[in-house]
């Protein structure tokens, strides 16, 4: 995958294709200190400010139409503490440049995402999460951050430094400052060992509690229009390495998976009523396979095939409920779904407004080709979400507003107190935010 956002006449793109902005200018500062500039020039003009990484959100998060930050070039790994386990990194790093160079550090994140284009600061402060039984998401792998704020000022902020903004910040929506440094736990390279099978829908909810159990990290996709699903088990491994054989994971990642279902999905979008049949034959495309591997080669997946999506993130016990519904909801309606629902699944954590905040949770993502039309399936599956206390990602398609926020997440207040304190006059607002965190 080449840039993930893109900018045209002055227009900023998300990745998906679904949100534009207009800014009045960007800047790309080289340093933290030009970058506090441009926030108090900004507050000179009376402009907002926003900072943009790949463009990976499908919410306008990062949309503006005053100052739009570039972190492309805060960058790199600033510090190695190999005593302490950490290390320090610029906020605009990407995920897949910071993954490939702890791999020459022989270090590692414990948990990733399955994409691995955004930047650190745009993965964390969205609540970018993989999946585990008792490793969190990326954001709940910080242990320091870097924070520009509305007056120019720059934050530093752990656990004993500022922690009431540490809480809050590791997953703070833009909405505190522009993060320009995070320090994540990392540990020394290890390997997983990947097992991916096709099993029934029903099985896989029948056993779902005891695959979870039985598994450092579960996951599975379940094809609409079938009662088939692909799982995925990965657990630590004492080796040796056996990565997918080249030409097998060419044929099976890039071949099928990206070039075959990108022309599965034309053809679903230019006649509807092929969808379920091409389901059928999606679904059961991709055979058994096992392989170990170190971590980031496992956990991550390349995304060519461009889509909008919904995710939320439901109790944990709730989800054989939401699913059932989710698929009841299908069987009796007339949508198409040409794209599979993805499930992970998280363990509590202590981040303010983590979707993963306080509870055992579980992740439902629904996915629509881009160029599809996606609001009657969004919006019914946003309806059994919320009806399970369904908290939406915050980079991703949803309806959602502050009124139903402050009653699924216990510390809304906490963080919106924050914010009044933090950023008074809203130097980083826009609409995005005024809808979800209130004027």
């Amino acid at each position: 995958m080449v840039s993930t956002a893109s900018a045209k006449n002055g227009t900023w793109h998300n990745w998906g294709g679904n949100v534009s902005a207009r800014p009045a200018r960007e800047v790309t500062p080289a340093t933290v200190e030009e970058l506090a500039d441009a926030v108090r020039r900004a507050a000179e003009d009376g402009l907002p400010v926003k900072a943009v990484g790949t463009g990976h959100s499908f919410t306008s998060i990062a949309a503006t139409d005053g100052v739009l930050i570039r972190p492309q070039l805060l960058s790199g790994i600033r510090d190695i503490d190999r005593a302490a386990g950490t290390v320090t990194v610029g906020a605009g790093t990407q995920l897949k440049r910071l993954n490939m160079a702890l791999e020459r550090e022989g270090l590692s994140l414990t948990n990733m995402g399955d994409i691995m284009e955004q930047t650190v600061s745009g993965a964390t402060s969205t609540g970018t999460h993989g999946t585990g039984r008792d490793s969190a998401s990326i954001a709940a792998q910080i242990r320091a951050l870097e924070l520009v704020t509305a007056d120019g000022s720059v934050l530093q902020c752990s656990e004993k430094e500022n922690p009431d903004v540490f809480a809050a910040a590791r997953i703070g929506l833009g909405a505190l400052g522009i993060v320009t440094a995070i320090t994540f736990a990392v540990e020394p390279i290890f390997l997983l060992t990947a097992r991916e099978e096709p099993m029934p829908f029903e099985r896989v909810l029948a056993d779902f509690d005891e695959l979870h159990a039985e598994n450092e990290h579960f996951e599975f996709y379940w094809f609409p229009h079938t009662g088939n699903t692909n799982t995925k088990r990965n657990n630590r491994s004492a080796g040796p390495e056996r990565p997918v054989p080249p030409v097998r994971g060419w044929f099976e990642d890039e071949f099928l998976s990206n070039g075959v279902f990108q022309v599965a999905n034309l053809v679903g979008r230019a006649v509807p009523a092929t969808i379920p049949s091409i389901a059928q034959i999606s679904s059961r495309a991709l055979s058994s396979r096992t392989y170990t591997d170190i971590p980031y080669k496992v956990f991550t997946s390349p995304r060519r095939v461009r889509f909008v999506e919904m995710e939320y993130a439901v109790p944990r016990d709730a989800l054989v409920d939401t699913l059932r519904e989710l698929k009841a909801m299908v069987d009796r309606s007339p949508l198409r779904v040409s794209f599979p629902v993805e499930v992970r699944t998280a363990p509590a954590d202590d981040i303010t407004l983590s979707t993963a905040s306080g509870r055992e949770t579980a992740y439902v993502a629904v996915h629509m080709f881009r160029g599809t039309p996606y609001q009657a399936y969004f919006t019914a599956a946003e309806r059994i979400f919320t009806a399970h206390e369904g908290r939406p990602h915050w980079g991703k398609i949803h309806t959602r507003d502050a009124e139903y926020l402050s009653r699924v997440y216990p510390r809304f207040a906490e963080f919106t107190a924050l914010r009044d304190r933090l950023d008074p006059e809203r130097r980083f607002g826009n609409a995005y935010l005024r809808r979800v965190l209130g004027d």
